[in-house]
């Protein structure tokens, strides 16, 4: 018997490359292929101005940059206010479409005790410059920041621990002079006491806060205008606000009742106005679409005026974003 000159299939070695019989051949790898950017769509309607709001974000190379657009509509379909982003961690170009403007912003570190940051409007010509410097202690930093064209000394800002001091040069009527501004906190009595000084006008704060009261006396000097906030936690769910202006005598109230954490009711008066209102939202009312559920936000108000019940108005928002994937 004559040996064939063709192995059979059983006879090819164990480590052979070869398709089965029977099988097709594996799908060949494309050499190279690009991620379609995940996009993301939200739009907000408010019924008070019946505008409706759209923003639509992609990202590219694994969040590094991120490419914006931003523009309103009406009921007729008209388009107002477009803007094109882009935005990367440390460059940031905003382009308005309307005005043909360009607002760019830009900061770097350079190394770990310096921090650099500015900003430019082209069609306006202006901005501005600064630098922050971390000292010794990286809870104390002095910040400079120079207006461009500029137009005088630099303001300084020194910050510290429990707050902070600047000092710019302001145009006077006749002049140019140094003006002193401030802030500084620090805890007296189970409270934070905070003193704002700005324009010759000295503001006096005091926030003491436990687990079911949080009360705020305020007062300004030389003005002698004084306010107080009170809040009243009854239960991890049910919380009322009061506003006080000794000045003026308004006042507000809120009471809040929460129902889980995508529910919450809210019914107020405001003397200033004489107005009346009640809030439904449904959603995180300070967090973002995505918190909320199928990341949609949506409030609901009731306005009763005093003066005239029958002129009560029903007012809503509403905030919807889609999510479309990154496709690889």
């Amino acid at each position: 018997m004559v040996e064939s000159s063709c192995s059979s299939p059983a006879s090819l070695p164990p480590n052979s490359n070869l398709p089965s019989e029977g099988l097709p051949p594996p799908p060949s790898k494309p050499i190279f292929s690009l991620p379609i950017p995940a996009i993301r769509v939200t739009s907000e309607y408010d019924s008070d101005s019946s505008i409706f709001f759209h923003k639509v974000s992609c990202s590219f190379f694994d969040r590094l940059a991120k490419l914006k657009l931003s523009f309103r509509n009406n009921r007729n379909g008209d388009i107002s206010s477009p803007q094109l982003g882009f935005i990367t961690k440390y460059l940031s170009i905003l382009y308005d479409l309307e005005d043909q403007n360009t607002l760019v912003r830009g900061s770097f570190d350079a190394g770990s005790n310096f921090h650099f940051r500015a900003v430019q409007d082209l069609k306006a010509q202006q901005g501005e410059v600064a630098m922050v410097a971390s000292l010794i202690d990286p809870s104390y930093k002095l910040e400079l920041t120079s207006f461009v064209p500029s137009v005088g000394l630099p303001r300084a800002t020194f910050k510290f621990p429990i707050g902070e001091v600047s000092l710019e040069e302001k145009e006077d009527e006749v002049k140019r002079v140094l003006s002193v501004s401030g802030i500084v906190k620090g805890h007296l009595l189970n409270g934070v006491c905070t003193a704002m000084y700005k324009d010759n006008n000295l503001k006096l704060r005091y926030s003491y806060k436990d687990e079911q009261m949080t009360f705020i006396p305020s007062i300004s000097l030389p003005s002698n205008v004084a306010s107080f906030a009170f809040k009243r936690r009854f239960s991890p769910l049910d919380k009322l606000s009061y506003w006080y202006n000794f000045d003026s005598n308004y006042w507000s109230a809120v009471y809040k009742h929460t129902v889980g954490k995508d529910l919450k009711l809210k019914v107020g008066y405001d003397s200033d106005v004489r107005l009346g209102w009640a809030s439904l939202w449904v959603g995180d009312e300070d967090g973002k679409a995505k918190t909320a559920p199928m990341k949609m936000k949506v409030q609901f108000m009731l306005q009763v005026p005093q003066d005239d019940i029958a002129a009560a108005v029903l007012m809503f928002r509403v905030k919807k974003r889609w999510d479309m994937g990154s496709l690889r």
